[in-house]
């Protein structure tokens, strides 16, 4: 049988579709059915390495784990990586084909309409449920002839549409309103119901609003969502940065996490933030006196390592690792730590070369062709910071397109099995043990290795010792659905998705 579909639209970026994907596709689970994540066209910076090796967004992978499921190519068909304005990775059924500007993307998207719905049909004819995000607004009137992520994709599906706005920001009943009168009738009539999101306060207060949407459009207001504190699922949008700060945390161990222009996979560092003060910092003023620098991952190193330059963060990161400060670098952090970036075939940048902070004897040149796999590894280098580390099991997915030569120095990291059946020493240690970098996406939420690590840096810096706390497993999808579940109306939802409220769409 062909799945039913559900789609979800918003009426800007960050109005929480992601989220509340998630939790449909974790309540639907939970009452018995078998369902998927869908999202055509995705623009994302966080990425994930599926089993087959290749590449989706982020918040497609969470949306599959939260419905139990193996994330899969076809969840997230077309993913857009912005690498500078207006410049793009296009990756296609998980493998990276082009770099394309917005101008030439949108000459040519309905192209990839095939791969989209082929994709489609395939998870429809796996599962009871297929559950569809939406990309920013249904309602960008410059790019509705050329868009394959809205209402393409819910014609596409024959899908009903549930439309949700962040209350948050203001203006929600306009932001509704507005959206409905500048879609066509062929497309406003796929709106099966409204949702509001990130609301605190007295809900009977917005009665009125909710009238009036209700009597105006004759569709239900499914549910008004509280604003969720402390969502521990990783969030797909660099907005939620912007959010970050519990003053709740504890005070130490302090972490300082470089907010590069490009930053990428930023969710690496959750499971840091259930034990430490984690910031997000992008000037020198902002870096203060922290007890470890993280350089994360980007998808425009070269850029981005001209930004360190330019702003005086690289000249005091290199001060501070000199005088015996720990600094980790996550993938193209990771090349930063090097001596020197190439991209001799402008893979990534118009520069062919940039230097870069001379913390670790690596080289890095980029290549057209990505690397994206899974592995498990261990640590190889057990000192400075990860001393009595030895053998204790890290690992993570990789995703970049530079090849790193070590030059001398230690690796930190032996790769025990990877999809691509390669095993190989991963990473470097400075001699003095407190500068690493690697490739590994996702290595703290490996709770053995993130808990030493801690212990380790703690007894550094003469801190107490802080009790780790695992990233959040399954219970976070739990948590996340019941909250959900008590604020929306998922007998309606149902009852939309066999076709009523207004007929099928």
């Amino acid at each position: 049988m062909t799945a039913k579909t559900l789609m979800v639209q918003g009426t800007s970026s960050s109005a929480g579709k992601s989220i509340l994907v998630t939790a449909l596709c974790r309540i639907m689970k939970m009452d018995g059915y078998k369902v998927a994540p869908f999202k055509a066209q995705n623009m994302a910076l966080n990425s994930f390495v599926t089993l087959e090796g290749g590449e989706i967004g982020r918040s497609q992978a969470v949306q599959a784990i939260a419905a139990g499921i193996e994330p899969s190519v076809c969840m997230n068909p077309v993913l857009l990586k912005p690498q500078a304005d207006s410049v793009s990775h296009l990756v296609v059924m998980g493998k990276s084909i082009d770099v394309t500007d917005a101008a030439a993307y949108y000459r040519q998207n309905h192209k990839l309409l095939p791969v989209i719905r082929e994709a489609l049909e395939r998870l429809r004819g796996e599962y009871d449920i297929v559950i569809i995000e939406g990309a920013g607004s249904p309602a960008e009137i410059n790019l509705m002839d050329r868009e394959i992520a809205n209402m393409r994709i819910a014609g596409l599906a024959r899908s009903p549409v549930l439309l949700i706005a962040d209350i948050d920001r203001g203006g929600v009943f306009a932001s509704i309103t507005g959206t409905m009168q500048l879609l066509p009738w062929r497309q406003r009539r796929l709106i099966k119901g409204f949702v509001i999101n990130k609301f605190r306060g007295d809900v009977s207060l917005l009665k009125p609003g909710l009238e009036f949407l209700e009597r105006r459009y004759s569709r239900p207001v499914l549910g008004v969502i509280p604003y969720i504190r402390n969502i521990r699922i990783a969030q797909e949008d660099s907005v939620y940065l912007d959010e970050r700060g519990n003053p709740d945390r504890p005070s130490r161990p302090d972490i300082c996490i470089i907010r590069l222009p490009h930053i990428a996979c930023y969710d690496d560092f959750d499971p840091l933030e259930y034990s430490c003060s984690v910031r997000y910092v992008s000037s020198l003023h902002e870096l203060g006196r922290p007890d470890l620098i993280i350089l994360p991952g980007t998808k425009g190193t070269i850029s981005d390592m001209n930004f360190l330059h330019r702003s005086g963060l690289a000249a005091e990161i290199i001060k501070r690792a000199l005088e015996g400060l720990p600094v980790i670098g996550i993938c193209g952090g990771y090349q930063m730590l090097g001596l020197s970036i190439r991209d001799p075939l402008h893979a990534e940048s118009s520069e062919e070369e940039v230097a870069a902070l001379g913390l670790l004897d690596i080289e890095t040149t980029y290549e057209m062709e990505k690397v994206t796999t899974q592995v498990e590894a261990a640590v190889l280098s057990p000192s400075g910071l990860l001393a009595g580390m030895a053998d204790t099991e890290a690992g993570g997915y990789e995703i970049h397109m530079g090849r790193t030569k070590l030059k001398s120095g230690r690796p930190a990291f032996r790769v025990t099995k990877s999809i691509r059946n390669e095993l190989y020493e991963e990473g470097a240690v400075n001699q003095a043990g407190n500068v690493f970098g690697t490739y590994l996406h996702g290595l703290f939420n490996k709770a053995g290795f993130t808990r030493q690590l801690l212990a380790n840096l703690c007894r550094l810096h003469g801190l107490p010792p802080v009790e780790h706390c695992p990233p959040p497993g399954q219970e976070a999808y739990d948590e996340l659905a019941s909250q959900i579940r008590q604020h929306l109306d998922i007998d309606k939802v149902y009852e939309i998705m066999a076709g009523g409220i207004n007929g099928r769409a």
